[in-house]
């Protein structure tokens, strides 16, 4: 038990180096997801508009990124954000590149699955109520704001979550641009103390477990929501 005697004492010594890092792990998230379904919320109009420009345009968007594997699209932008920045504003990009370019990878790529799920969430809700918002008065815009969309989300929210646990797992990718998350401060403290298998070890339990109860509250609220 020499090996995990030595990986416990370290552990405690890196414990603040992990936790900056987790807490990276959980910005790329929050931003990612909150941008994501924002994004994905206007594809998904413009995926069921009337006007066909909108439709192709966002058809487009979804099936290009959802074709594409996302470790490619997170280096894409790795290059592009600095050089796009720099572009636009005459200036160098100060803040963090990876992070930077993790959290607008991540939230463009995401924005594709999220707008599938808003899209199905607003055909869920009877036609017959966007008739009686019309009947009262309502525009699109008013009927899609106060009606459908309310109704929808409540309906999505654990297709959401889900996603955004799926999003959770993926952000280990950040690995390959160099991003300091939880996972890549795992392997570079455990190959610095020769510790590499028991730090891997332990942020794949650290992984597993916030995804396995992120999942049961998920299935919580599911059941709650059916209701």
């Amino acid at each position: 038990m020499e090996w995990f005697t030595a990986f416990f004492q370290d552990l405690q010594l890196s414990a603040p180096a992990l936790w900056h890092g987790f807490s990276i792990t959980l910005k790329v998230l929050c931003f990612a997801t909150v941008g994501g379904v924002l994004i994905g919320t206007l594809l998904a109009l413009m995926r069921l508009s009337s006007i066909r420009v909108l439709n192709w345009i966002a058809k487009g968007y979804v099936n290009l990124f959802r074709s594409i594997p996302l470790l490619l699209v997170l280096m894409w932008f790795y290059f592009a954000v600095p050089f796009i920045y720099t572009g636009v504003t005459g200036n160098y990009l100060t803040m963090d590149t990876a992070l930077v370019s993790s959290i607008v990878a991540f939230m463009l790529f995401e924005a594709a699955y999220f707008s599938e799920i808003v899209r199905a969430g607003i055909q869920s809700i009877p036609k017959g109520q966007t008739d009686a918002a019309s009947a009262l008065g309502m525009n699109y815009s008013q009927s899609m704001r106060l009606i459908v969309l309310p109704q929808a989300f409540r309906k999505m929210t654990p297709l959401l979550l889900q996603q955004t646990i799926i999003l959770f797992q993926d952000s280990t990718m950040v690995y390959a641009i160099g991003l300091l998350d939880f996972f890549r401060t795992n392997y570079v403290r455990g190959d610095l103390m020769s510790l590499l298998t028991q730090y891997i070890l332990f942020a794949g339990l650290v992984y597993f477990t916030v995804s396995m109860i992120a999942t049961y509250i998920v299935k919580k609220l599911q059941q709650r929501l059916t209701v």
